[in-house]
């Protein structure tokens, strides 16, 4: 926002351009599987922290619930989402997991 917004409406604000999520990485040869599970409703708010773009079929985040942290995974297709979540874990593990997913390590 810059000195002349301040004297504009909120309706006359312009909106920043839209944000595209971050791309996994190509899957690296010899990469760890992840272990995905069926969703389970342990808690009754997620807070999703980070995201994958959305303009691919395959969506991650990471949750936070709990004290502890996911990975959810949503599978778009014809028949409609296919939802998996990752086991919980401490943020310290779950962290080092996502960086791994993100750059191939993992999927």
């Amino acid at each position: 926002m810059d000195q002349s917004d301040v004297t504009r409406s909120p309706a006359e604000i312009p909106l920043p351009p839209p944000y595209h999520g971050l791309h996994l990485a190509p899957v690296m040869r010899g990469f760890e599987p992840i272990v995905w599970l069926s969703p389970t409703r342990r808690s009754d708010v997620v807070r999703v922290r980070r995201h994958t773009c959305e303009c691919v079929p395959i969506i991650y985040e990471l949750c936070h619930s709990g004290g502890l942290l996911f990975i959810r995974r949503t599978v778009r297709n014809a028949e409609g989402p296919s939802i998996h979540e990752s086991e919980r874990l401490i943020t310290v593990r779950m962290e080092a997991l996502w960086e791994r997913l993100i750059t191939g390590q993992a999927r």
